[in-house]
């Protein structure tokens, strides 16, 4: 009898990670979807009140950190399997910004349609940023819900492309990248490594497809006007 109610107790317990860890994903969701749908379409341009739910997103998961005892390190901020991680993203990163340049030339018979902007030389930080929630945070969190291997990699990928609704092209291409990444990052940890190939990807994506395609990038409400 003690050894099956150890056993009870050992499955109580997972059950109740993987609820708390599937929980923690669903909160960052929420507030991310918040400042998307709701707080960057609505709040005119008071940007301090869009950036409320990011900041207490952003605090949420740094609490969780502390809270789990993961380190820097541990959450991909590293530099030992750099090139390691590099080489696993090498093939498909080639492939999709090939694939990406294809199509922008048989669309528009030209190779770099759009003109270079400032604002694309903050795209490795913003990547970065990005590669920290959605790999360092949420592909962790399925890691512990769901184990590591293709559920959880499914639902970090399907996340970010939820992230793109209801831009067609951006929630396709997404889920591609999203599933490239996860499965990166379960292999070799590190963000760096996923943020370059983010900023290749999305840099391609800029400069070669015609705006009209992308909606010029447009996501949540603002993609319909």
């Amino acid at each position: 009898m003690e050894l099956e109610s150890k056993n009870l107790d050992i499955i109580s317990s997972t059950a109740a990670g993987a609820g708390l860890a599937l929980w923690e994903i669903l909160s960052v969701v929420t507030s991310c979807l918040l400042v998307e749908w709701v707080a960057l379409s609505f709040a005119g341009r008071s940007k301090l009140v869009a950036a409320v739910p990011s900041v207490l997103a952003l605090g949420f998961m740094l609490y969780s950190h502390l809270e789990r005892g993961e380190t820097v390190r541990d959450v991909g901020f590293r530099g030992d399997n750099f090139l390691a991680a590099c080489r696993l993203l090498l093939l498909p990163t080639a492939i999709v910004v090939l694939l990406i340049i294809a199509a922008g030339w048989f669309t528009s018979h030209t190779i770099f349609i759009a003109p270079w902007r400032n604002r694309f030389l903050l795209l490795p930080l913003w990547a970065l940023f990005q590669q920290y929630a959605l790999n360092g945070f949420i592909n962790r969190r399925a890691q512990l819900a769901l184990g590591r291997g293709p559920k959880s990699i499914v639902l970090v990928a399907v996340v970010f492309s939820l992230f793109h609704f209801p831009n067609p092209l951006l929630a396709i291409l997404t889920l591609v990248g999203g599933l490239i990444w996860a499965a990166a990052y379960q292999r070799q940890a590190n963000l760096f490594a996923l943020a370059i190939s983010h900023s290749l990807s999305s840099l391609t994506l800029a400069l070669t497809l015609s705006p009209n395609l992308l909606n010029s990038l447009r996501v949540g409400f603002k993609y319909f006007g």
